[in-house]
């Protein structure tokens, strides 16, 4: 219902002057209200977000980001814990978060999307998060890694045949780009695609790869011309489709953390993909992954962004109640001290990525700038995650509580999608040096 009311809003937007948009806005946003039932913990983090982000929310971006809480307080909040235990998000999950419009709502209409721009995908990465990265690890990269890949390099045919199962979460879909000896050498992967009349003959190893048994398609990153020199210009990209021949899906890997993730190997032996398969141009796609992965890093220091927000958050009310030699913890003047301190690395943190996210807007080239926010908030988030679980002292190290789970999640974050490294060597190229 959430859903039918936000579109109905989103064409009214062609139609209606500004005065009368906002007037009929405020209505919408005020019935809504009457039917949601949020949780303590969502009604702080409401306050919290609009506050953080106001610079560029419209009461557009505050129904949808309500619309989403609502959903996900009802289908995600609750199951959370038993999903992490059972090392599993439900299909269903995606299907809900499809139905109420929640993948990939940047998609044209045309495609069964809303059409609606990066701001709307940065509240689905906040809100994904703040119940667990398990989900939002997933979801994130399927709406706003893989899918986009589609949407700028695919055909048309391509276009209408993967991104309205995409949008609906019919379609969960995977990047393959790592491998067992090439990492952040994208240049020198090994994973072969020999063109053969109207296929190419798959073959490789892919790891670490998320959604990667669980996906029904996958965007890989395979040497069309072994022979190219630079090698970097032999690379094209390959949509695998779950069912294929000789595409099969290798051990569930064992995380330290992220246990309801999806996370292991893709195997192709002699796999025979149609050329129509092609995502744009052979020998290009390592042209399209260096376009791409700005956004995929600013993703990602989204994300640790609300990890860290979160992880203060919940030691802010650990604090308080917790008590020690007669009085809350957090009269404490270490405590406070230490709050201070993360309180304000976080607020740095969430004044850099809100400033990006409106330069990416506007298509503006920040690859440094992203390189930046996103080893520098990773390596920030860790440091919240340690000195938040010190301040729980023995209960943080306990499953019971949240800060346990958060703790393990978040130190891979320095890792994937470029590791801390190659982002300060990428800025270092961008200072000439």
């Amino acid at each position: 219902m959430d859903s039918i009311v936000y579109l109905i809003i989103s064409k009214l937007n062609s139609i209606f002057i500004l005065v009368q948009k906002v007037i009929y806005l405020q209505k919408c946003i005020s019935i809504i209200s009457l039917n949601i039932n949020f949780s303590e913990k969502s009604i702080f983090l409401v306050k919290e977000v609009i506050l953080v982000s106001l610079s560029f929310l419209t009461e557009e971006h505050i129904l949808f980001r309500k619309s989403l809480r609502k959903m996900l307080d009802k289908e995600a909040y609750p199951f959370f814990n038993q999903w992490e235990a059972n090392r599993d998000i439900p299909k269903d999950v995606w299907l809900k978060m499809g139905e109420n419009g929640f993948l990939c709502p940047w998609v044209d209409e045309e495609y069964g999307g809303l059409g609606l721009d990066f701001s709307y995908s940065m509240i689905l990465i906040e809100e994904l998060e703040r119940v667990g990265q398990g989900l939002a690890g997933g979801m994130c990269l399927h709406s706003e890694i893989v899918s986009p890949y589609i949407s700028e390099y695919g055909t048309e045919e391509q276009k209408q045949r993967w991104l309205p199962g995409c949008v609906r979460g019919e379609l969960i879909s995977a990047i393959g780009m790592t491998e067992p000896g090439a990492g952040s050498d994208l240049a020198g992967v090994k994973t072969s695609a020999r063109r053969e009349g109207d296929y190419y003959i798959l073959n490789g190893d892919k790891t670490f790869i998320t959604n990667g048994l669980t996906a029904d398609i996958a965007v890989v990153v395979c040497k069309t011309d072994p022979k190219a020199q630079p090698a970097h210009k032999g690379i094209s990209l390959l949509v695998v489709e779950k069912g294929m021949i000789g595409f099969k899906r290798g051990k569930k890997l064992d995380k330290i953390g992220i246990h309801s993730g999806d996370t292991g190997e893709l195997i192709f032996e002699d796999v025979k993909v149609p050329v129509a398969n092609l995502l744009g141009e052979e020998g290009k796609g390592f042209y399209y992954l260096m376009q791409n992965l700005q956004q995929e890093r600013l993703v990602v220091a989204i994300q640790c962004q609300i990890e860290a927000e979160e992880m203060l958050r919940i030691t802010i009310d650990y604090v308080k109640n917790r008590k020690a030699f007669g009085q809350t913890i957090s009269k404490f003047q270490n405590t406070q001290f230490k709050i201070a301190e993360m309180a304000t690395e976080i607020d740095i943190g969430r004044t850099y990525v809100n400033q990006l996210t409106v330069r990416h807007l506007e298509g503006a080239d920040i690859v440094k700038e992203v390189s930046m926010a996103k080893w520098w908030i990773s390596e920030m988030a860790k440091r919240v995650a340690a000195e938040c679980l010190q301040l729980h002292g023995g209960y943080g190290y306990m499953e019971e509580y949240e800060i346990a789970r958060r703790y393990r999640d978040i130190p891979v974050a320095s890792i994937y999608a470029g590791s801390t490294e190659i982002m300060k060597t990428i800025i270092a190229k961008k200072l000439d040096l």
